[in-house]
């Protein structure tokens, strides 16, 4: 019994020093969020505020002071909508690939995750004279704009999304397709009304992964965006820093919201989550 105390004693305590090291950032952000102006750089430094102010979160909410509304408006349309459109674009790519025989399937496959041997940082700049050159072509105004972006992050998405889903898919049996089409179901039909509900924890863990990857995104939203009120969250904190004075308390204010989102979707469906990258990780 005492040997069996001890280790899990151990195994907790493992597990506290872990999660005491993922909070602390947070922790942090939280107490400098809370001070008034002048304790943030007070020395020695203190984790507990002596005085505590909400001061900073409304100066957030204040559009003379900062559009924090709007800037958290615009990157949760642009990152909802990313996210759905590759879903969306992934469940008929990911089933050809788990289903269908066709010439050249396995090298398509492997190839679909080569863009990731590339930094973005690379791609921008051939990405934005491309962008620019479609611009003169057709006429189409896309710099500045939300779709740019979206097109964007649909680019970096839709590989792994396609490899998580083909992975998924090809675990489901494929006699339950086979039952659908002998009812008199089309391919489609099976894909929407068997595949897609019984997909549901891929389909969850593929969306939020499109999700915090376009929310959290700052090099192309620093290339394409140029009206402020075009600008996301990323780009917009960015002008916190850039000005004379630093005000770290309303800088840990902004940044804790913007942390919030996707730590309190991934709370909601870490089930599906969990069940999502577990199947996307067999091979075939």
């Amino acid at each position: 019994m005492g040997r069996r105390f001890r280790e899990q004693a151990l195994v907790r305590l493992g597990i506290g020093a872990v999660l005491l090291m993922c909070l602390f950032p947070f922790l942090v952000m939280l107490s400098v969020s809370l001070k008034p102006p002048g304790d943030e750089t007070t020395y020695p430094p203190t984790l507990i505020p002596r005085n505590v102010t909400l001061r900073h979160y409304g100066d957030l909410f204040n559009p003379r002071l900062f559009p924090f509304t709007m800037y958290f408006k615009n990157s949760l349309v642009i990152a909802c909508s990313s996210a759905a459109v590759a879903l969306a674009v992934a469940i008929p790519g990911a089933y050809a690939f788990a289903r269908l025989r066709f010439p050249g399937r396995g090298l398509v496959q492997r190839g679909i995750l080569f863009i990731y041997m590339f930094s973005g940082i690379l791609l921008v700049v051939p990405y934005f004279r491309m962008i620019v050159g479609f611009q003169e072509t057709t006429g189409i105004q896309l710099i500045d704009t939300r779709t740019v972006l979206i097109l964007t992050y649909l680019a970096f998405t839709l590989p792994v999304s396609l490899y998580m889903l083909a992975n998924y898919f090809r675990t489901i049996p494929a006699e339950i397709e086979e039952a659908a089409l002998i009812d008199g179901c089309t391919r489609a039909d099976a894909i929407w009304r068997v595949i897609v509900p019984l997909s549901a924890p891929a389909l969850v863990a593929v969306y939020i992964y499109a999700f915090m990857i376009a929310w959290n995104e700052y090099l192309f939203a620093l290339v394409f965006l140029i009206s402020p009120e075009n600008l996301t969250l990323p780009r917009g904190l960015s002008e916190l820093f850039n000005t004379e004075h630093y005000i770290w308390g309303r800088m840990m204010a902004a940044s804790l919201l913007t942390a919030v989102p996707v730590v309190v979707l991934f709370l909601l469906l870490e089930k599906f989550m969990t069940a999502g990258l577990t199947f996307g990780a067999v091979k075939e």
